[in-house]
């Protein structure tokens, strides 16, 4: 069969699978697994929302520095309301109260956005830790996730999406480490890491 042949039976095909696909309405997508970008990816499907004209919220959940690249661009912009509500990573605060308190304060910022209309993308940036840490609820988040306005887009990221998650979810992308120049000795870089 040659390349012409082949390329116009894969678009019948693509262009059936887009015929078909009717719904429109927000969609809740993870971003997991143990490799670098799972923040990136968001950051990257924010800017595709401003370029659409939403308005969006951004939670970090474990973060707790303001002088990343990301935020110092989205607080520039003014559809994005940017919350760093972290204590730092859990090997470093080694407070687990402390952590949890910041936690639920974030997931009370975090239903004001989800119940909002007016906001079409939120992003729970590392929020999988607080489900993996028990500092929140699995199934009150999984209802107030459902129960968000329906064109609202849904972004959480973070290692070990817990399979409840995983399951509610739409779109579940699963970042694999293959390399990373950490490994190698190599200090995090302003502008790649942060």
């Amino acid at each position: 069969m040659d390349h012409v042949t082949r390329m116009r039976r894969k678009k019948e095909v693509i262009d059936a699978k887009v015929g078909a696909a009717g719904t429109a309405r927000g969609l809740f997508l993870i971003h997991t697994g143990t490799g670098k970008g799972k923040s990136s990816a968001a950051f990257g499907v924010l800017a595709r929302a401003l370029g659409h004209g939403m308005s969006a919220v951004v939670i970090q959940f474990i973060k707790s520095r303001s002088d990343t690249g990301e935020e110092a661009f989205f607080r520039a912009q003014p559809q994005v309301r940017w919350h760093v509500m972290g204590e730092g990573f859990t090997w470093e605060t080694q407070d687990d109260a402390k952590d949890a308190n910041a936690a639920r304060a974030a997931w009370d910022k975090a239903k004001q956005a989800l119940a909002d209309p007016a906001i079409g993308l939120v992003i729970l940036d590392e929020f999988t830790y607080a489900l993996k840490y028990r500092w929140l609820d699995t199934a009150d988040v999984l209802a107030a996730f459902a129960a968000r306005p329906p064109m609202q887009h849904l972004i959480v990221t973070g290692r070990a999406a817990p399979p409840e998650l995983v399951a509610a979810a739409d779109t579940v992308t699963d970042m694999t480490l293959v390399k990373h120049a950490f490994q190698a000795g190599v200090q995090a870089m302003p502008g790649i890491e942060w």
